[in-house]
């Protein structure tokens, strides 16, 4: 019994073993390694398709547009700018009908309180001076700095008073592009681009925003220089809608330009706004002289200085220059020369 049992023992492992060395079982085994090759081979192809489509093409090949040009994209940007330009020159108007009329009636009060203060002239400078000599010695500083502010603001002209305003906007926005928290919403509502999905509102709000010190000085400093002149002409009221509509006008012909090439991108700034008051100053005025700050000794007539800036524009649009965005530039021109 013992010999039968080791000899059954012997027979089940010998069998055993055949199965395992049968071509059928090496046949099936090989196929399974090559079914797993492929598998492998399969799964690292899609995965490197699907690496490829998320990267993107490093060099896509000429027959495909590097953007998709959508005219349709232009339909809302084109009623925001209608409306901004028609909604800032109509409530220009209201306000500033509103203005000449609470000036006459200030100047008719004022008259009035002239004569009041003629008799109460004495007794208010008694009144005034024992009042003065009440307040502690930094109570008197800080007066004396407000006065200095106060006679600095009655010297500016009216329309370097508006461009106060714009440029301290356009500094707070500028420090804000300083945050990194800040920069994501930034990028979204305040640099203008036909193929974000917030495409309107940044029409407007790009016109105040600057990543760079130098670009926003630059631009502050040429509105600083026009203002006076543009506001003696049209007005507080209506520069500022002249101001808005043309930041709008511009980038939408920004808009058109991006689109029609296919060169998609974000652009801010308020060059365009400034290139419409600077051409509005230079087509009204076009005898007046000009000058470069660092080069005073050359001078030159406004008209002159704007067909410069135009033919520079126009030839930075057909040779492809991307340092500016010139198409913006020259419908805030054109813009500017036509109101």
């Amino acid at each position: 019994m013992a010999w039968r049992g080791c000899f059954m023992k012997w027979v089940k492992i010998n069998l055993t073993n055949a199965q395992f060395l049968s071509p059928k079982s090496s046949r099936l085994t090989s196929q399974q390694r090559c079914g797993f090759k492929k598998a492998q081979r399969q799964t690292e192809k899609k995965t490197g398709l699907q690496e490829e489509t998320d990267a993107g093409p490093k060099q896509p090949t000429p027959s495909v547009p590097l953007t998709p040009r959508k005219p349709d994209r232009l339909l809302g940007p084109l009623v925001f700018t209608v409306g901004i330009t028609g909604c800032s020159f109509g409530t220009a108007a209201i306000l500033q009908y509103e203005s000449v009329k609470s000036r006459v009636q200030m100047a008719m009060e004022e008259a009035k309180d002239e004569k009041l203060d003629k008799l109460r002239e004495g007794h208010n400078q008694t009144y005034w001076h024992n009042w003065w000599n009440q307040l502690s010695h930094f109570q008197k500083q800080v007066i004396l700095v407000m006065s200095v502010v106060d006679d600095w603001w009655s010297g500016l002209s009216e329309g370097q008073k508006m461009v106060t305003g714009i440029l301290a906007l356009n500094t707070l926005v500028l420090c804000c592009w300083r945050i990194p928290s800040m920069q994501r919403s930034l990028v979204k509502y305040f640099t203008s681009n036909p193929a974000s999905k917030t495409r309107c509102l940044p029409m407007v709000l790009s016109s105040f925003s600057h990543y760079s010190i130098i670009h926003m000085l630059t631009n502050m400093y040429v509105l600083w220089t026009f203002s006076t002149s543009i506001v003696s002409l049209l007005g507080r009221e209506q520069f500022l809608a002249l101001y808005l509509s043309g930041g709008v006008i511009s980038t939408f012909v920004g808009y058109v330009f991006k689109t029609a090439t296919g060169r998609l991108g974000p652009s801010l700034g308020a060059s365009g706004a400034v290139m419409t008051v600077l051409a509005a100053v230079c087509t009204k005025i076009p005898e007046a002289k000009l000058g470069i700050v660092l080069l005073p000794m050359v001078s030159f007539t406004a008209g002159n200085a704007l067909k410069a800036l135009v033919a520079l524009d126009t030839a930075g649009l057909l040779l492809g220059w991307r340092f500016f965005d010139h198409a913006a530039h020259l419908g805030g021109a054109l813009f500017g020369m036509g109101s």
